[in-house]
């Protein structure tokens, strides 16, 4: 098979390979649409990988060609998503299905070959099936979007709050798009780019709840969209110091910041915004991953859920589809910045 193979920090090569041999616990898959994530870019040209050679990518969907075992039988032949975390189902979070904590993890396209190949081996118990009406590129956006809706979800929101979300890359896009489907009543965003209002302005946000941060203060700008009513709940989707200031600052009394942005350096804590917490009492969250357990109740049925029914269209959200034998084009855009993008994805 053919395979995008990482020998080392910026060393990827298009190679032939062999299909992986499966274990009894595994499929194999054959991948239909892999997608491009912000952090498979570091991993690839800066930070490096657990080992090498591997195979980056965790985004991807496709059909199960072939079972190892008795228990992957009654996958074969079927349409598929994939959750890339392979957790130890020993540890204190797996003994509570809290999967995305696991302390022991595997991690497809990152610990172990990923999806960045014609063929995956992937776990039985990572397998989700999709319903017809999803197609393929839609299942390969399932991981962040479940990421989205994870963070979107800790929050417990009523739908009467006014939000903002600061930041509007892949995932801040995402958020704002299930924000909307589920009826909130106000949504202020806080972007960067002309692209950025473009696209939410295609989810019906009014260009005067867009605030664009090169030409507006964010701190004033907050306030004044918000009035006296203030803002219930914020969305942290940078990870700087300077964003995650923004959304303490800014929030109500008794308010929420999720923290969802990869944080790009050291974030400091300092004393007056400490103070912000204390005095207002805020609750300052964390989100990591998303919830996956097999229950219908899980994030990436939730997902799935909203697909079949064409609540939420994340396929207006791939701006460049490669195919395989030019996937290495999508790298390149996203590491160079070249052209503007929200998800890239190869078809195969």
């Amino acid at each position: 098979m053919k395979a995008y193979i990482l020998h080392g920090i910026n060393d990827i090569r298009l190679e032939e390979t062999a299909v992986p041999r499966i274990r009894e616990d595994e499929v194999l898959v054959r991948v239909k649409a892999a997608g491009i994530c912000g952090s498979d870019i570091p991993r690839i040209y800066v930070t490096g990988t657990y080992s090498y050679p591997l195979i980056p990518g965790h985004e991807f969907s496709g059909i199960v060609e072939a079972a190892g075992g008795e228990s992957g039988r009654a996958w074969q032949g079927k349409r598929v998503g994939i959750y890339p975390l392979i957790p130890c189902g020993e540890c204190v979070p797996c003994q509570k299905k809290q999967y995305e904590m696991c302390r022991h993890y595997n991690y497809l396209g990152s610990r172990c070959n990923g999806g960045f190949a014609e063929y995956v081996a992937v776990p039985v118990w990572n397998l989700i099936a999709l319903p017809e009406e999803t197609s393929f590129e839609e299942a390969a956006m399932l991981e962040p979007m479940a990421v989205a809706v994870h963070a979107i979800r800790q929050m417990e929101l009523g739908g009467q709050e006014t939000v903002a979300v600061i930041g509007l890359g892949t995932i801040g896009i995402l958020l704002t798009m299930f924000l909307k489907e589920m009826g909130i009543k106000r949504i202020l965003t806080v972007g960067n780019k002309d692209f950025q209002k473009e696209m939410v302005a295609k989810q019906g946000i009014p260009a005067g709840d867009y605030c664009d941060s090169r030409q507006e203060a964010v701190d004033g700008w907050l306030q004044e969209a918000a009035g006296e009513a203030g803002i219930d709940v914020i969305f942290e989707c940078v990870g700087k110091q300077e964003t995650i200031t923004q959304a303490v600052r800014n929030v109500m009394p008794g308010g929420k910041v999720q923290l969802v942005g990869n944080p790009a350096s050291d974030i400091l804590l300092e004393r007056n915004l400490y103070w912000k917490i204390l005095r207002n009492q805020l609750t300052v969250k964390g989100s990591w991953n998303s919830s996956f357990t097999h229950d219908e109740s899980d994030d990436w049925h939730y997902v799935l859920k909203r697909l079949a029914r064409k609540k939420v269209r994340p396929g207006e959200y791939i701006t460049q589809s490669f195919p395989f034998e030019r996937l290495e084009e999508g790298f390149h855009i996203m590491r160079d910045k070249s052209r503007e993008y929200v998800k890239i994805e190869a078809l195969l």
